[in-house]
């Protein structure tokens, strides 16, 4: 019993022991973390390069997504005052250049030599020439193909070869249809490679000639996407240039065009006058036709009428002889 006794008290001084320990070791942790939050820091300095390179890998990962959307002020966000990151110069750009202008000159084919000998030194070409008339009201109508980069000092040159009269230029911004017709010509390109591998392994008349079909389709949706990207090209490439030239005489600027009651009254009596004009007209290149046949015709036709109203003579209708009369019986 002494001795059950005595190990029984032994356990217990070293659970005592323990638990001292363990409660010391806490003091200590409590006593160093606020002398560590005293000095402004926030962990040890062993745990200091573990902080720094999570601090590293969260940022990396959060670059992309600051760039893509620079509101969230990452590094990709314009900062105030600032300018942009995006690319927006217009020599990186797809710009379709259209104008037309009016000058009055005093030699319109003259004038015409020269304009298309300018486009012809720019690198350009005519696509078009149309002319009126020969004398101080002519006009001749140029339609010009010139280069992009070249398009505003053409339209200069051509503005001081004599009085300009009017100038419209107009722009169309085709990037964006060029960068979309890109994205589509590639993906049709792949459906198109998908189509003849599956007709290479086709195995039946069946599959062969849907296969055939389908491909077909998928080229000739190529084919057109294709078109219309060099049509782009093309516009963006070379500028058109409407020119008008007119002589001394021709009017300077065109009617406009009017509406309203009194402009249709006008047009109206306008178009009864001349209506009327006409049928003057018509009339007195007949006149001479129907004094010359009506006048003997009406005179035949009165003389006919009369003799169908002259009275037939008749032979008189003589008496019938009397009839006797019946003798009575003796």
């Amino acid at each position: 019993m002494t001795t059950m006794g005595a190990g029984m008290d032994g356990q217990a001084v070293r659970r005592r022991g323990t638990l001292l320990a363990a409660t010391a070791l806490a003091a200590a942790l409590l006593l160093t973390g606020c002398g560590a939050g005293d000095d402004g820091s926030t962990g040890t300095a062993a745990d200091a390069p573990a902080n720094g390179d999570a601090a590293k890998r969260d940022n990396a990962m959060g670059a992309p997504e600051a760039a893509a959307d620079p509101q969230k002020g990452g590094a990709g966000a314009p900062q105030e005052g600032g300018t942009g990151a995006a690319d927006l110069r217009v020599d990186q750009r797809a710009i379709i250049y259209t104008g037309s202008m009016r000058v009055q000159v005093d030699d319109v084919d003259a004038e015409a030599r020269e304009v298309t000998a300018l486009v012809t030194r720019a690198g350009g070409f005519v696509g078009g020439d149309q002319r009126r008339s020969a004398g101080a009201d002519a006009v001749a109508e140029l339609e010009l193909r010139v280069p992009a980069e070249k398009f505003t000092a053409v339209v200069d040159e051509i503005a001081t070869r004599g009085s300009q009269l009017s100038r419209e230029i107009s722009t169309e911004d085709a990037t964006e249809a060029i960068v979309d017709l890109d994205a589509r010509i590639t993906s049709q390109r792949a459906r198109v490679d998908s189509a003849r591998r599956l007709l290479a392994r086709a195995s039946s008349i069946t599959d062969l000639v849907s296969l055939e079909n389908e491909l077909g389709r998928r080229e000739a949706d190529l084919a057109s996407l294709e078109a219309k990207k060099r049509r782009l090209a093309d516009l963006t490439a070379l500028s058109t240039i409407t020119v008008t030239l007119v002589g001394p005489a021709a009017k300077a600027t065109g009617e406009k065009a009017e509406t309203g009651f009194l402009v249709g009254l006008k047009g109206g009596w306008r178009a009864f006058v001349v209506s009327l004009t006409v049928l003057l007209t018509v009339l007195g290149a007949l006149l001479p036709w129907l004094v010359a046949f009506g006048v003997p015709v009406a005179a035949l036709l009165l003389v006919l009428r009369r003799r169908r109203k002259a009275p037939i003579p008749t032979a008189p209708v003589s008496a019938p002889p009397p009839v006797p009369a019946a003798r009575s019986a003796p």
